[in-house]
């Protein structure tokens, strides 16, 4: 999974991460970086959480960590974003997960037995549930839950706002099996990926469109949920949450007494783990770091991310609408220097990103962008030229009495975003490109992407399944409103479906880089860094960290013994 879903890609906000501002190069982009001697080939992969068994956690105990509920809570929908998901599995089905390293695990309470099978030609899964699984206000779950998030997700009704119909679409029917508590679920053709689809599901009454879309802005709708803890606290003012445990659960108890979200900005997190007031805290950059490490009782857990931070070119801006602007922008911008400013003080090194949707530690990656994008400031001018974009005597370029400036949005005050900004305005002024720095508040991200209300935008995704060749078409299609740049043709869209249904996944992988290489060269999309998971943690609180595409159940979260 990924999105700004659960299940599919979870659009975050730029990363943030305190460090002092630097020059940024107006030359070659290998001075800039670390040398090549000292990068990895692949991101690391290692994981870092305490992963305890149940029976080794005592019972009780408060679990907080800042957070807050998103604008939109159901994690099917476009507008959602990680907060969503990661509060959505708090108080609803976690029926499916994966281990770090991406194998899949069926949750018992929720599904008895699955099985795959393969008839003339076309994939059926039966999904047998668990006979006690039963949603929060008495409505069993049954085949019906599961027929309710595909036809909320198959893209049939373009009614449902929802963040990707891949693989949904693929399905033909979903019907009962033996009974109610089965659901027989028919593709057409081969999906090996479709466990991302059922990971959770939704309640048929929120299926509805209207609900589907509406019920769970700013709201949250336990009744609908399931699972070990559900809502106890949903403070709209503040924005904290706390979940405590479930009266209606039928599996094992959830360990804590509380789970409970704090609404702080991430520059206030760091100070509240120092107080004692948080259990956990991200310290992904040198300075939050600084101040959390040797803390007593503190450990610092890091390892591989699943994370990737990307530079959005929205292609309805009228002056990114001109493809060589937008090819003449991703040529000025050096990738090294960039993640130099990232990672500043940290001991940490990575190869640039070269995909949307693989990782350099996974099986069938390719370095897609840098076979289609290069760093070249000298290009960058001559492209402009050639497309009519004169430079002025204060150096800016202009076409048509319009001069060449583009805003670029920055969320918040942190000193690395700003940073970061300053790195993209040096380097898109040797090329006459005057680029606009425009604040807003973190509280806008979702609106910001939702309304494309930007030119430039740094914003990140996290994979929630080891499936990230199916999510193609959510960072590339012209069709679909993931797509945050707007860019693609029918044409490509087209190759691009067509490789969701390759039932190998190999093959899939391989075809999916020959297509995002194609994809690329709209000039609209750059994957800059990913960066380590780094967390200041309490001693003993086990299963927490960077736990990589794994997502422990939340019962089996808590305090060793």
């Amino acid at each position: 999974m990924r999105a700004r879903l659960a299940l599919p890609v979870a659009l975050v906000a730029a990363v943030a991460v305190a460090a002092t501002a630097c020059d940024s190069s107006s030359g070659t982009s290998s001075a800039t970086g670390p040398a090549k001697k000292d990068v990895p080939k692949a991101a690391s992969a290692a994981a870092d959480y305490d992963p305890q068994p149940y029976d080794k956690l005592k019972d009780g105990g408060t679990y907080t960590t800042a957070g807050t509920f998103d604008d939109q809570g159901n994690p099917f929908n476009v507008n959602a974003t990680l907060t969503a998901s990661r509060v959505w599995a708090w108080y609803n089905a976690d029926a499916i997960t994966f281990s770090p390293t991406g194998e899949v695990r069926y949750n018992p309470d929720y599904y008895s037995d699955v099985k795959v099978a393969v008839e003339g030609g076309n994939q059926k899964v039966t999904l047998t549930i668990n006979p006690k699984a039963t949603f929060n206000d008495g409505t069993p779950i049954d085949w019906t839950a599961v027929r309710a998030t595909w036809k909320a997700n198959n893209g049939s009704n373009k009614a449902y706002d929802a963040s990707s119909t891949d693989g949904y679409s693929q399905i033909t029917s979903v019907e009962q099996g033996e009974n109610a508590k089965q659901a027989v679920i028919t593709f057409k053709g081969v999906n090996a990926s479709w466990s991302s689809l059922f990971s959770t599901f939704l309640h048929p009454k929120a299926a509805t469109v209207d609900n589907f879309n509406k019920a769970y802005v700013k709201k949250a709708h336990p009744e609908w949920g399931a699972g070990p803890y559900t809502v106890g606290t949903w403070d709209s003012h503040s924005g904290n949450i706390t979940f405590v445990r479930n009266p209606t659960w039928w599996g094992k108890k959830g360990k804590l007494d509380k789970r409970v979200y704090v609404n702080l900005e991430s520059t206030a997190a760091v100070n509240a783990f120092k107080n004692g007031q948080l259990d956990y805290t991200s310290a992904v950059d040198a300075e939050s770091l600084k101040q959390v490490k040797g803390l007593k009782n503190t450990e610092i857990r890091s390892g591989g991310s699943p994370f990737e931070y990307s530079l959005y070119l929205n292609t309805k801006s009228p002056v990114l609408s001109d493809q060589a602007v937008r090819k003449a922008v991703l040529e000025s911008i050096d990738r090294p220097q960039i993640a130099k400013i990232q990672f500043q003080g940290l001991d940490y090194r990575e190869p640039l990103p070269g995909s949307a949707v693989l990782y350099s530690f996974q099986k069938g990656y390719e370095d897609n962008v840098s076979a289609v994008l290069k760093y070249a400031p000298d290009a960058a001018g001559k492209t402009l030229d050639a497309a009519g974009w004169k430079p002025g005597p204060d150096g800016i370029r202009a076409k048509d009495g319009k001069k060449l400036e583009i805003g670029y949005t920055l969320l918040g005050d942190d000193p690395l975003d700003k940073a970061t900004a300053g790195a993209f305005a040096a380097m898109l002024k040797p090329a006459g490109i005057r680029l606009v720095i425009k604040k807003a508040d973190e509280a806008d991200f979702a609106s910001i992407l939702s309304e494309r209300r930007f030119d430039l935008f740094l914003s990140g995704n996290r994979s929630m399944d080891p499936f990230g060749a199916r999510y193609l078409c959510d960072f590339y299609c012209s069709d679909h409103d993931s797509n945050l740049t707007g860019a693609g043709t029918a044409a490509l869209d087209k190759e691009i479906r067509a490789t969701t249904e390759i039932a190998d996944l190999d093959q899939q992988a391989a075809e999916v880089n020959k297509v995002e290489r194609k994809a690329l060269r709209q000039y609209a999309f750059l994957p800059l860094f990913s960066g380590p998971s780094t967390y200041a943690v309490k001693k003993g609180l086990a299963n927490v960290g960077a736990t990589i595409f794994y997502n422990p159940l939340p019962e089996t979260v808590g305090w060793e013994k």
